[in-house]
């Protein structure tokens, strides 16, 4: 099965329509199947009381507050409906994260048709229920949250008539640590829900996802900028075009190897089973009526005599 692969632009346009333009361009190019926004009013999101994460902090100062940092991300709603059109153009499909009901409503007017519920907005019971009855796909992203807070949201969504919903894994931090990752979490939201999983990364590079399409995730969500040095909160927890590419390239290499789970011969392989096997020969010259033994029969290649397999047929019996 085709791993959907999520190219997280966020908000690392930094406010630039242009900057947009570009991302799309750069996702489209890694081979990505979606590029991903953020669409909100900061206004209906953020007070003015709240702090930034520390993350943010290091990124990007604390002169200002997390209210006027996120303002300064952000594109019209207009500008929004112009990159779902030029992603058509681009041959990528459009999605962007909505964290507010208006932006929910503005984006289901430009026919997104899909929806990524991100791991802040899992307890946002009012976005949930307005998101569910769009009756739309949902991929939901699952960061900071209990097994049992997972399980809350999911019967919400469904109470509320969404049919087709995802789930990823997440680790809610910028750049998340290894040892925080949990892969297996995974497999434990998938038998406790029976929902399709994937994984949302926050980690460096590009490993951790791709043993996470390994692991079975069917959907994998990166982050990515065109400069990590640029400013702005999540640049340098993001991988740079270049390497998109080459987590895409890799996974769809680790799609093709993960097989159909059946243990046989492959097509490529079969040529060399003579000449990587061995048959049973004479060990030494061997005269008719003599006993085959083990000192006058051996096993060498090719493979293409008598199977080694059939060893003790051979033993005691008269050439």
């Amino acid at each position: 099965m085709k791993t959907l692969i999520i190219a997280e632009a966020g908000v690392n346009n930094n406010g630039s329509f242009e900057l947009a333009k570009e991302l799309v361009d750069k996702a489209a190019e890694a081979g990505a199947d979606i590029v991903k926004f953020q669409t909100c009013k900061a206004e209906n999101v953020i007070s003015r009381y709240a702090d930034k994460a520390e993350y943010q902090k290091k990124t990007t100062g604390e002169a200002d507050t997390q209210l006027d940092m996120v303002r300064k991300l952000m594109l019209t709603y207009e500008q929004y409906g112009q990159l779902k059109d030029y992603c058509e153009e681009k041959r990528i499909r459009f999605l962007s994260t909505a964290f507010d009901l208006p932006s929910v409503d503005y984006l289901h007017g430009i026919g997104m048709g899909l929806w990524k519920i991100p791991s802040g907005e899992i307890t946002n019971l009012p976005l949930l229920i307005k998101i569910a009855q769009l009756h739309e796909p949902i991929i939901m992203s699952t960061g900071m949250s209990t097994l049992e807070e997972v399980g809350n949201a999911v019967k919400v969504l469904k109470e509320n008539g969404a049919a087709d919903i995802t789930l990823l894994h997440c680790t809610t931090e910028y750049p998340a640590p290894y040892e925080d990752v949990n892969l297996k979490a995974m497999d434990t939201m998938k038998e406790a829900f029976g929902l399709p999983v994937g994984y949302s990364d926050h980690t460096k590079g590009i490993e951790i996802p791709i043993a996470a399409v390994a692991r079975g995730a069917c959907v994998i969500e990166k982050h990515f900028t065109l400069d990590r040095n640029m400013e702005g909160p999540d640049h340098k927890a993001s991988l740079e075009p270049q390497e998109l590419a080459e987590m895409v390239r890799t996974i769809r290499n680790v799609e093709q190897a993960i097989g159909d789970g059946v243990k046989k011969v492959s097509a490529s392989e079969l040529k060399n089973q003579d000449i990587a096997r061995k048959s049973i020969i004479a060990a030494k010259a061997i005269k008719a009526g003599e006993i085959f033994s083990e000192e006058n029969i051996t096993t060498k290649r090719p493979g293409s005599g008598i199977d080694p397999m059939r060893w003790f047929d051979l033993l005691g019996k008269t050439a």
